[in-house]
């Protein structure tokens, strides 16, 4: 009977934001603090048609990009970050999260935990538009 212990490797946290709106989707790489940009890609630099931008699959080569880079700079884990619009505009994000975070799960990161991080007003705030709406 031996006593093998195995050391665990150490492990590098990250956090991954994550502005997915009906236009685009941002995908941000931090560190733990949030002060230092280590990787940054967006729906729109992968696809070249306007309309696709938002969409599940720009977002998966997006978000398996940013996963590249991060084991590439030693992260092994990420904590989530989901955004949407938020404000007086959508409280809901767009169609590209979900398929993103589970891109960053096939690229070999560990997810730490997952936040909804749209902000909400405290107060009424107005639409654009006018009193009367956009009259078209």
């Amino acid at each position: 009977m031996s006593n093998i212990t195995k050391t665990a490797k150490p492990q590098k946290w990250g956090v991954v934001h994550i502005y997915s709106s009906f236009n685009n989707i941002l995908i941000t790489l931090t560190d733990i603090t949030g002060a230092e940009t280590l990787a940054k890609c967006t729906g729109g630099m992968m696809t070249d048609r306007g309309r696709e931008q938002a969409g599940p699959y720009a977002s998966m080569q997006a978000a398996q990009r940013v996963a590249q880079e991060a084991s590439e700079k030693g992260i092994t884990g990420v904590h989530v970050n989901v955004r949407a619009p938020g404000g007086n505009k959508a409280k809901t994000p767009g169609k590209g999260a979900q398929p993103a975070i589970r891109a960053l799960i096939k690229g070999g990161l560990r997810i730490g935990n997952i936040k909804d991080v749209t902000p909400l007003p405290h107060d009424k705030t107005r639409k654009k538009g006018g009193r009367r709406g956009r009259r078209v």
